[in-house]
């Protein structure tokens, strides 16, 4: 059975200028390998609505799951909902269930529910909402595009609550040899292995250390059994 297959949509003129470092990336591509979805391709876009609109509908057509990062806050420039709102055709607006869960939020912290901060509660039609147990203001799923905060946190916790909505594969194992050769004097054995073992994903992450040249050869498959092959002969090819 073929795993299914996600892409990732971060959202944010901060990230493009390098003003923030992405996290959410790294957290998503580890936690999607747990579970047998196999992330494919990440786009980052600005505080563009045509751009986010835009590349919405192609990601989610490529793909069995779409998420985004970003862009859902109380501030002007979060736009991201009325955009997939738009992606989709649907009607976006303040939604009951959110405004209770941001109501209550608020009035526990002393704080007003202004205008501001109810624009997390606007949702598309037809859209189910993602738990926030860390601030609260619900992300939301609509249709196979799962909608999640930028806040590494927070987007975190998302991701725990979607995650088990969903239906996975095969997880994705690895393992890794260090070798203390430069690239080049690897490539060609590597190469000759890795098309032995077709199946299986095979990387060289090189590095220096003391002056000396060196890899990291990493294998990733879904079988152990053959990962654990291929490391047998890995090791034999370079020995330590």
């Amino acid at each position: 059975m073929t795993n299914p297959t996600a892409a990732m949509l971060v959202i944010g003129d901060e990230i493009l200028s390098g003003r923030t470092r992405d996290a959410n990336m790294h957290h998503l591509a580890q936690e999607l390998s747990k579970v047998g979805i196999d992330l494919k391709e990440v786009r980052v876009v600005s505080d563009d609505a045509g751009a986010i609109v835009a590349a919405v509908n192609s990601l989610r057509a490529k793909f069995d799951h779409l998420f985004t990062s970003g862009g859902i806050g109380p501030t002007h420039d979060d736009i991201t909902a009325d955009c997939i709102a738009a992606a989709f055709g649907a009607h976006i607006g303040v939604r009951d269930d959110a405004r209770a869960l941001l109501q209550a939020h608020y009035d526990r912290s002393g704080q007003e529910l202004n205008e501001a901060r109810l624009r997390m509660a606007r949702i598309p039609d037809g859209a189910s909402l993602i738990d926030n147990p860390v601030s609260t203001a619900p992300g939301f799923t609509l249709g196979n595009v799962h909608v999640m905060a930028g806040v590494p946190s927070v987007f975190q916790a998302m991701v725990a609550s979607v995650l088990p909505t969903l239906t996975g594969g095969a997880p994705l194992l690895s393992q890794t040899l260090r070798v203390m050769r430069g690239e080049g004097d690897i490539a060609i054995p590597l190469r000759d292995l890795a098309d032995e073992f077709a199946d299986l994903s095979f990387g060289s992450y090189p590095f220096q250390k003391d002056g000396v040249y060196g890899s990291n050869i990493v294998v990733r498959g879904h079988d152990a059994g053959r990962v654990d092959a291929a490391m047998v002969r890995l090791s034999a090819l370079f020995p330590a």
